[in-house]
């Protein structure tokens, strides 16, 4: 007896997706107390990993070999806070100062554009009111809303290193779970994938923050150069902001023209930095990021974008900075499953009949994983 194969009609297949799809970003939005935390915490494990197994490779009890590596991560981190601590006291006793210059600006520049525009003064007075309440609000309900937001950020610091711990800890049981998910036949396939995944990661990663250590240096450089308060905290932020593709640039340049305008420097000043963060993000994205993290992540530039903006939908800020490593993951695995390659060749890079989109801002030709 000869069966015919049912197929889903088109129109069909594609509500399914759609409906799946907007359920999975559903359960993203509303799980990402929970989903970020876990993707931090795998991320750094993916690169503290090799330290662990240095260690473990002395001879080293595998639960005393993470504790060692999480404190020699945390040391780090502890210095580069402590050099970091100094600069921000400062900045921050400064800011309410910064503030009430700036509203004065703001309102003499409302009184101006209202007599040049002919606008109603009560209505730009008004908006000038609404704007200054929701930046600079410092009720209660601001401060309660500040404190909600530190203990938040207090439980993220508790819970990151935990999953850590537990995910280098139960690294083996992960990987053999992965295999016995996809059946033996696929076994090999999921380990390469794993592996590839794993060093794509780790490249990325370093890569990055050797990227924000230069940038940072030059920021603060450029600044000290010329004279601008708080030039070390404010090149940090910038290098910061720097790592959110396309648009972090031009908020990290927002806060030292900020400065320049309520300060006694030239107004004009602020162009300059502002063309000054400008040269040093086009040196960036063409000299530091193709040879340090452009031939780890090779994804289009549209994609790019449209991965900024939607995991900044999802998770704000994290899930900006997150974005791009993820979508080289997504990339990786659609590039190993036969029924998703021409998904990867969407994120990719490559165009038919030339070997890159952009060739100036990824020279090394390797493949992203080896």
């Amino acid at each position: 007896m000869i069966t015919k194969e049912f197929k889903f009609p088109f129109y069909l297949k594609t509500t399914i997706i759609l409906v799946g799809l907007f359920a999975m970003l559903t359960m993203l939005y509303i799980g990402r107390g929970i989903i970020v935390p876990l993707i931090l915490a795998s991320i750094f494990a993916i690169v503290l990993h090799p330290v662990v197994n240095f260690f473990m490779r002395l001879k080293i009890n595998r639960v005393v070999a993470i504790i060692i590596t999480m404190t020699l991560a945390l040391l780090i981190f502890t210095t580069l806070g402590i050099l970091l601590f100094s600069q921000a006291i400062r900045f921050s006793d400064s800011w309410p100062v910064l503030i009430d210059k700036f509203s004065d600006i703001l309102n003499k520049s409302a009184v101006w554009v209202s007599g040049y525009f002919e606008i109603n003064p009560v209505k730009m007075d008004a908006w000038i009111i609404k704007a200054k309440a929701g930046f600079f609000n410092n009720d209660n309900t601001g401060i309660g809303q500040a404190l909600v937001f530190v203990g938040s950020k207090m439980v993220l610091l508790i819970l990151v290193p935990v999953y850590i711990f537990m995910i280098l800890f139960y690294q083996p049981l992960l990987v053999e779970f992965f295999q016995r998910l996809f059946g033996k036949s696929n076994r090999n396939r999921v380990s390469q994938v794993i592996s590839q995944i794993k060093i794509l990661v780790q490249r990325y990663l370093v890569g990055l923050l050797l990227e924000a250590a230069i940038v940072a240096t030059l920021y603060s450089v450029s600044l000290l150069i010329l004279g601008i308060e708080y030039a070390v905290i404010l090149g940090v932020i910038g290098a910061l902001f720097n790592l959110i593709p396309y648009i972090g640039v031009l908020i990290a340049a927002s806060l030292p023209m900020m400065i320049i305008l309520v300060s006694e420097t030239p107004p004009w000043f602020a162009l300059i930095v502002l063309a000054m963060y400008v040269l040093i993000h086009v040196f960036d994205i063409n000299f530091i990021v193709p040879r340090l993290v452009g031939s780890k992540v090779k994804i289009n530039a549209l994609v790019t974008i449209i991965a900024v903006i939607s995991f900044g939908a999802l998770w704000g800020i994290p899930g900006m900075i997150l974005s791009i490593p993820l979508t080289g993951i997504i990339k990786l695995i659609f590039d190993q499953t036969e029924n998703l390659k021409p998904w990867g060749f969407l994120l990719g890079d490559k165009m038919p009949g030339s070997k890159k989109i952009f060739p100036r801002l990824t020279k090394q030709d390797e493949p992203s994983c080896k």
